[in-house]
């Protein structure tokens, strides 16, 4: 994440990741909670241990000698703004070492894209946090999720909170994305976008 600096940063975090989902055992596997899933799969990984903090569940991890928190904030998908952007607040975050981790409707599902800043596209926890951070110019990994099949009369919102279907491998996709994670931390967004973004 060295990349990322320009001088030296007051923050004693290299890189801040807020896996974005919803609390409670009725979401746990819905699409929505993708976020919360590649979260736990990094503190999995690094051994990390939760603590309630910032309106949320935080892990703090070592990763090649950088220092990475995870948060999965607990105060709903439309307020997770709150959340996270206490913890930038409190860590001195800059925007470009925020890496938000959400289900994206608009990619095929097992899809993955890094990016840094852009639109909102009408995700409610996204535009929570840009406008709690006060800039939307944050890195995101959009996890692809689809939409409704033709045919399929439920709305995008129940869509999401439904679980994956059967056909997709929850489990790779989660341990992929969590790959992308330690991408964007170890080399930036660019790289990671050159590794990941056109896989399926």
């Amino acid at each position: 994440m060295r990349l990322f600096r320009r001088g030296e940063s007051a923050s004693t975090l290299d890189l801040l990741v807020a896996g974005l989902g919803n609390p409670g055992r009725e979401y746990a596997d819905t699409r929505h909670n993708v976020g919360f899933m590649v979260a736990d799969e990094l503190a999995r990984r690094y051994g990390g241990s939760w603590r309630a903090k910032f309106s949320g569940d935080l892990a703090e991890l070592r990763l090649d000698g950088l220092r990475l928190a995870v948060l999965k904030p607990q105060t709903y998908m439309n307020e997770s703004g709150r959340s996270v952007g206490a913890a930038v607040r409190f860590f001195k975050v800059e925007p470009e070492a925020l890496l938000v981790v959400h289900d994206e409707v608009d990619l095929e599902p097992g899809r993955l894209q890094a990016r840094l800043g852009g639109g909102l596209a009408g995700h409610n926890g996204l535009r929570s946090v840009a406008q709690r951070v006060g800039t939307p110019e944050f890195a995101r990994l959009r996890i692809g999720v689809g939409r409704p099949e033709r045919g399929d009369p439920r709305p995008v919102a129940d869509f999401v909170l439904s679980p994956f279907p059967p056909d997709v491998d929850v489990e790779g996709l989660v341990s992929r994305a969590a790959d992308a994670v330690e991408s964007v931390a170890r080399a930036g967004v660019e790289e990671t976008q050159n590794r990941f973004n056109e896989r399926g």
